[in-house]
């Protein structure tokens, strides 16, 4: 199993911060913000990650993580040349996933959850993805929302519903089988003109083959700058009671 970081975008709601580096790289407590995802890799027993960025501030990646040796991770570099989407970020990962399986995270979720139990247990299924959700009782319709049955089968993805299903947000980590790359041939451009995660998720959830697992917390620290002060005072204070490294 491969993995591949998303780290691209303009962050045009982080202005004017994320006008003189991308969002990935701004602090998070006492790291860079890319770190938090690169280490739930390594945790995760992926050895091999493909980070996707920007044209813009490609050269700083390099310069901050360099080959991944810190990491313990084999690192490759790919740019993403406009905000296309979630999906079209995965598509670039084609060549280099090389018919294995991916674990896919967002550049900016931060989260301590150990995935490597999940990946074990993904890397034995023949077909199939996986979402992590995580409760948000009064915010999941600010994301997309997913319904599960008892055996944590997703039955419906919804992004931003009016009324939501669940109080289930989904998160930006994914596990999907070598066919997702198929599956985003077939994704036509949302109206904001992006290939969109939900749509590409619910080609499994049409065929029965998406599973959940839930997170206990997690922080989307880049769409806004009171969630990037809220992942850095959660981390903080984490840190200080010595619940995190």
């Amino acid at each position: 199993m491969k993995g591949v970081i998303l780290a691209g975008g303009l962050a045009t709601r982080l202005r004017p911060l994320t006008l003189v580096t991308n969002k990935h790289l701004l602090p998070i407590y006492n790291k860079p913000m890319i770190f938090y995802p690169l280490e739930a890799m390594a945790k995760a027993g992926i050895t091999e990650v493909l980070v996707v960025t920007g044209p813009n501030h490609a050269g700083s990646f390099l310069n901050l993580l360099k080959n991944g040796d810190e990491f313990g991770l084999k690192l490759s570099y790919e740019i993403q040349p406009e905000a296309g989407g979630i999906a079209q970020g995965i598509a670039l990962a084609e060549n280099f996933a090389d018919q294995e399986k991916l674990l896919v995270i967002l550049g900016d979720n931060i989260f301590f959850y150990n995935l490597q139990n999940a990946a074990e247990s993904f890397t034995k299924k023949t077909r199939g993805a996986k979402v992590f959700a995580v409760a948000m009782p009064t915010e999941s319709g600010h994301y997309g929302v997913v319904e599960i049955d008892e055996q944590n089968r997703v039955l419906s993805i919804e992004e931003k519903p009016p009324k939501p299903k669940s109080n289930l947000a989904q998160t930006g980590i994914y596990m999907y089988d070598n066919r997702v790359f198929d599956f985003i041939k077939e994704l036509k451009p949302s109206q904001r003109g992006e290939l969109e995660v939900t749509d590409l998720n619910n080609f499994y959830v049409k065929e029965g083959t998406l599973e959940c697992e839930i997170l206990n917390w997690w922080v989307d620290a880049g769409t806004s700058f009171d969630e990037l002060l809220r992942a850095n005072n959660l981390v903080a204070e984490k840190v200080k009671n010595g619940e995190i490294v």
